[in-house]
């Protein structure tokens, strides 16, 4: 609005910021297994590092992360596994994510984490890889 010769800006109204991740956690064939949902980015972030760090308090052996209905990650998702991983060296802890959409498992194979991680197509050969290894 223009008022005389100073200009007046409406009220800035900034939507509110929804995490964009559902997480769920559950413990089955002796694993823990976090299945994600929607987004994984600056926003949602901070809740994944949580669970995960909830999870290394825990010390659970094995995790598995299912990432079949993740649709998109980026840097700051990718930084919060990579700490996880190293978080878990010190329990000598497991980690092995299947399911990736496309686009997910290209972002992975681009920054060359598919050399850190363990990455199956299901959830059974993810745990099968886990134990050859």
């Amino acid at each position: 609005m223009l008022r005389g010769k100073e200009f007046i800006f409406p009220p800035l109204r900034i939507p509110a910021i929804h995490n964009s991740v559902e997480i769920r956690k559950s413990e089955e064939q002796g694993a823990t297994l976090l299945a994600l949902e929607g987004e994984i980015d600056l926003h949602a972030s901070p809740r994944l590092r949580e669970a995960l760090q909830e999870i290394a308090e825990s010390k659970a052996e094995v995790l598995l992360v299912d990432f079949s209905d993740v649709k998109y990650i980026d840097s700051s998702g990718l930084a919060t596994l990579v700490e996880y991983v190293r978080e878990s060296k010190a329990f000598n802890g497991r980690l092995a994510l299947f399911g990736l959409q496309p686009k997910v498992k290209m972002v992975f194979e681009l920054v060359r984490l598919n050399e850190l991680f363990t990455i199956a197509d299901t959830k059974e050969n993810a745990l099968a890889a886990l134990s050859a290894g």
